[in-house]
């Protein structure tokens, strides 16, 4: 690969710090300097060098999406068009504490429906992969266009020493789960991921978790979390995983920080209470957010925690049971409970079906659970559940919960920094396709919540220093090569919840490791993706 040269371009460099005009060099995968305006007059008739003309343009480095489902996606789709086409050149895979790998043979049936609302299904790759290395070996062997790191999955972790019991573990299990959370740190992940609503996560106690991230801490790693509540048990949630931190040592990273429910609105200043308490104690707290005010997940999480012990065949065995589903359809309805019930923060009305594993129930993708029911002229909640069943839990949804004055506050924090928490299939949540473009066009450009530079910081910068990625997130001699050229006065989003799948508009081009892979119109399906391993 020749050289690369882009002149005459305003660069934000994701350290936060000022803009300023200059020219960058790109040689092979790396860039080779950063200069002042016209420094590359001189390679301008040299055949081997190609030269962009950025004037009038934006050159950042390329999005780290620090919270991302393509975990089954990039081994099918090494190009991931969703991703590249709004900016992101890197991703951090292995979220909620429940992913693909680790995976014991004999789980593999059971774990294909966990996750599948979440990461998909797939009958075209080997599930026999077993551990986080070879899963790992599997990304590099796809030939992916951008980047990936890992976060060893909790529920993983678990599963392959308990199975999907609901049980506290021994010493000697605590220490099992060590060991392989070890291996895990010691293969390059970038640290421990738990969903504490998702089975068998929400096992969990508090104590077991600190153990885990321990050893995390020891690795310098980070510790990403779905809490156990984000509606009205989110003040003694965030209490629970700030201890964790005190404890263990580890640093704290909140998935998709909100506040679930308009009841719970009012706890805003609280939570942000709660971030300045565990920094005032000597915890290291971040957290990631995508700018909307409607999140997406696998539908069976509605059901609370009980409904999900054994596994999802156990799951759906009791959705089949109908006493259980009058027990369910009383405690869905209630309005207080000691989990997260999306029912209740949402209302039936509020959830819309994203996404099916069967061509038979195609028809039902973009309705709420409302429409459902009249659809399938019985009780919404019935309907919902034969629907899990028919799907053998394959079923996505979009749910509506959040309040957008909220989304202005977190966005200024310093601890925020952007995610899409995209899920890829059926009709999926506009986020996946344009998280980080609306908050430059919403956010710095229309509202000014924040600058250019600083939105470039969150996006880039910042999530490459908390979670190590060494040589990444900043513009600077040395440093790899993913890059963006932008128009910041037409970055926008354009997807919709009714009809998401757009691209956004302003990205000019994209370059992963050196190499474009998108120059505004054309994509260039080049395999200069990397694993990005801890300190690698």
């Amino acid at each position: 690969m020749g050289l690369i040269g882009i002149k005459n371009v305003k660069i934000v460099d994701g350290t936060g710090g000022p803009s300023y005009l200059g020219d960058v060099l790109i040689d092979g995968e790396e860039i080779s300097g950063v200069l002042p305006t016209n420094s590359l007059h001189y390679l301008e008739d040299e055949e081997d060098v190609m030269i962009i003309d950025g004037s009038g343009r934006v050159l950042t480095p390329g999005f780290i999406d620090t919270h991302s489902h393509s975990d089954l996606e990039i081994l099918e789709d090494p190009y991931l068009e969703p991703k590249i086409r709004q900016g992101i050149t890197s991703e951090i895979l292995g979220q909620d504490g429940i992913s693909m790998a680790p995976l014991p043979k004999e789980f593999i049936y059971d774990w294909q429906r966990n996750i599948s609302g979440l990461d998909g299904s797939s009958k075209n790759i080997s599930w026999e992969y077993e551990t986080i290395d070879n899963y790992l070996k599997m990304i590099e062997d796809s030939q992916s266009c951008s980047n990936s790191g890992y976060l060893i999955p909790h529920g993983n972790v678990r599963l392959q020493v308990l199975g999907f019991e609901e049980e506290d573990p021994t010493p000697i299990e605590i220490q099992e789960m060590k060991e392989i959370v070890r291996d895990g740190m010691e293969s390059g992940c970038l640290g421990l991921s738990s969903g504490l609503i998702y089975i068998p996560c929400a096992y969990s106690k508090e104590e077991e978790l600190v153990e885990l991230c321990k050893v995390v801490a020891d690795y310098d790693g980070v510790f990403v979390v779905h809490q156990r509540s984000e509606a009205g048990q989110i003040l003694k949630s965030m209490d629970e995983i700030i201890r964790i931190g005190l404890k263990s040592g580890v640093k704290i990273h909140f998935s998709h920080f909100k506040i679930c429910g308009k009841r719970n609105w009012k706890l805003l200043n609280k939570v942000l209470g709660k971030l300045d308490l565990a920094k005032a104690k000597g915890v290291q707290v971040s957290f990631d957010m995508y700018p909307y005010t409607a999140g997406s997940t696998m539908l069976s999480a509605i059901l609370p925690p009980w409904m999900h012990v054994g596994g999802t065949y156990d799951m759906l065995k009791r959705l089949n049971d109908y006493g259980i589903r009058r027990m369910l359809r009383k405690e869905l309805k209630k309005n207080y409970t000691k989990w997260d019930n999306f029912v209740s923060f949402a209302g039936m009305e509020g959830i819309y079906i994203t996404n099916v594993g069967s061509a038979a129930n195609e028809n039902v993708i973009g309705l709420n659970l409302v429409e459902l029911g009249k659809m399938k002229k019985m009780n919404p909640f019935e309907a919902t559940f034969d629907l899990l069943i028919d799907e053998k839990n394959e079923v996505g949804m979009i749910d509506y919960y959040g309040y957008e004055e909220h989304l202005k506050t977190f966005i200024k924090r310093e601890e925020m920094n952007g995610c899409t928490d995209g899920l890829l299939g059926g009709k999926p949540h506009p986020r996946a396709y344009g998280a980080f473009p609306k908050i430059i066009h919403k956010y710095v450009n229309e509202e000014q919540v924040i600058t250019l530079e600083e939105a470039i910081h969150k996006f880039c910068g910042k999530p490459a220093q908390l979670f190590g990625l060494k040589g990444r997130g900043i513009i600077k001699d040395g440093y790899f090569a993913d890059l963006l050229l932008i128009d910041e006065l037409k970055i926008k989003d354009k997807g919709t919840y009714l009809n998401p799948k757009q691209f956004p508009e302003g990205i000019e081009m994209v370059m992963v490791n050196g190499a474009i892979v998108f120059d505004g119109h054309n994509n260039y399906k080049t395999s200069s993706g990397k694993v990005l391993r801890r300190h690698s």
